[in-house]
């Protein structure tokens, strides 16, 4: 399969639902079931297979064969107001232009599926098939932000076999090994300001500069990459559990093609170039505790972190034949030097009667980005989530849960970037990323 860059694709990862739904472009969304009390206590607990998914550990807490499924409908609104400055020596006063974007990420379906079965007393074995990381993002294709970034996505899906062993009435471990496919894309192009620039310019220093709308980096392509997955649990008493997970850093061999204005070879030609750009998407792990209180009510929490610092810069190699504009073999593309991350849960579940159970929950989830270094593309900032849901016993074997969320950013996110144009200008971007997010889910859990 011939690939090609999902490298800046993913490089950039830009403003998208993931990113305000969790830390950098971290999706959280793995079951709507666990979205009700704000994920929180999910190493812990076990409703339903989903479980598997935040600690294959868990498995060993079904019984028989199990399938959930379901899907969270994710209703970003994502807005980046700031200004734009040009500076250059073509010009002369420097230039500034509102270049505010709203309502940057589109709506967007996060499905699963999960499955288990019981070989014995000890043995349980599962499968999970979910996202942990996706974006969308547009902006018109002579916006005035579009040079930093016009149209960028990524999906992602996860595919880990998992296998549990109870070791005794306490303590129970599992692990599993991550597959996961990834497909990306990424446009920048020229914004419509450069028209009236141009339109001041000597004609054959004009002819220099790309025209409105033209794409100037494009990249785009997909990859399997591998991880793994490790987990445990330990019943303290017939009330108290606790969980412990981690999930392993994947790492992204990619190569492809890159194209665009910027992208042209020694005689000046627009053509296609060969390009690899490793990755590593961070590992995560994951602290959970579940208390039942009393016969109604449960109380559950969760710490989890996420190994950020390992993504600080996105550089494209070119092993073959080069851009014009690429001095050595490799083209920095973005410095991002993300920090670890927390994210804080606490949530709970009442039983209301046979059919109906209540939960809630809260969480604080910290930024990966360093306000130095936050970009259009990843405008990540601090948020706090808000959620509810309800689970409904339709039948013996069939459960229906119900969850909705939602997220506001917290705190100031200032943005400060530049890109330079051909080498004639320099380009200065001035905002703030603010926003909020709605979520709904629903998931549907039957035993055999």
């Amino acid at each position: 399969m011939k690939k090609r860059i999902l490298s800046v694709a993913i490089a950039a990862l830009c403003a998208s639902t993931a990113q305000v739904q969790a830390a950098g472009f971290q999706l959280a969304e793995y079951s709507a079931t666990g979205m009700g009390r704000a994920f929180a206590g999910e190493a812990a607990i076990a409703d339903n297979a989903s479980a598997q998914g935040r600690n294959p550990a868990l498995l060993t807490e079904l019984k028989g064969r199990q399938i959930s499924t379901g899907a969270i409908y994710v209703m970003p609104n994502v807005d980046v107001p700031g200004s734009v400055t040009i500076d250059s020596a073509l010009l002369p006063v420097p230039i500034t232009l509102p270049a505010g974007a709203t309502d940057v990420a589109d709506n967007a379906a996060v499905p699963n599926f999960y499955y288990s079965n019981q070989l014995n007393d000890q043995l349980t074995w599962g499968i999970a098939l979910n996202s942990n990381y996706g974006l969308a993002t547009e902006v018109s294709e002579t916006h005035a932000s579009a040079l930093f970034g016009q149209h960028t996505s990524i999906k992602t899906v996860e595919f880990t076999p998992n296998i549990a062993y109870k070791l005794n009435e306490q303590l129970s471990i599992g692990g599993g090994v991550r597959i996961v496919y990834g497909e990306g894309e990424l446009n920048a192009s020229m914004p419509a300001w450069i028209e009236p620039i141009k339109a001041g310019l000597p004609p054959e220093v004009a002819a220099r500069l790309p025209s409105a709308g033209t794409s100037l980096k494009s990249l785009k392509g997909d990859d399997v990459a591998f991880g793994w997955q490790l987990g445990t649990t330990y019943q303290l008493n017939d009330n108290n559990r606790i969980g412990l997970a981690y999930h392993s850093g994947v790492k992204f061999d990619l190569d492809g093609t890159a194209s665009g204005a910027l992208y042209r070879n020694a005689q000046g030609e627009l053509t296609k170039f060969d390009g690899q750009l490793p990755l590593e998407i961070p590992a995560f792990a994951e602290f959970s505790t579940f208390h039942q209180l009393t016969d109604k009510l449960a109380l559950h929490t969760s710490i989890n972190w996420t190994q950020w610092s390992v993504f600080k810069e996105l550089v494209a190699h070119f092993p073959n034949e080069k851009p014009a504009s690429v001095v050595g073999d490799t083209d920095l593309v973005k410095v991002e030097n993300f920090k670890n991350n927390l994210r804080y849960a606490i949530g709970g579940t009442y039983q209301i009667n046979n059919q109906w159970v209540a939960r809630a929950g809260v969480a604080l989830d910290k930024t990966a980005v360093r306000n130095e270094y936050r970009t259009t593309t990843i405008p990540d900032s601090d948020r706090l989530w808000y959620s509810v849901g309800a689970g409904y016993q339709a039948s013996k074997d069939l459960t229906l849960d119900f969850s909705a969320t939602y997220i506001k950013a917290h705190g100031d996110a200032p943005i400060n970037e530049e890109q330079d144009i051909a080498g004639l200008a320099t380009v200065h971007f001035n905002g703030n990323a603010e926003g909020d997010v709605l979520l709904l889910g629903v998931q549907a859990s039957y035993k055999f």
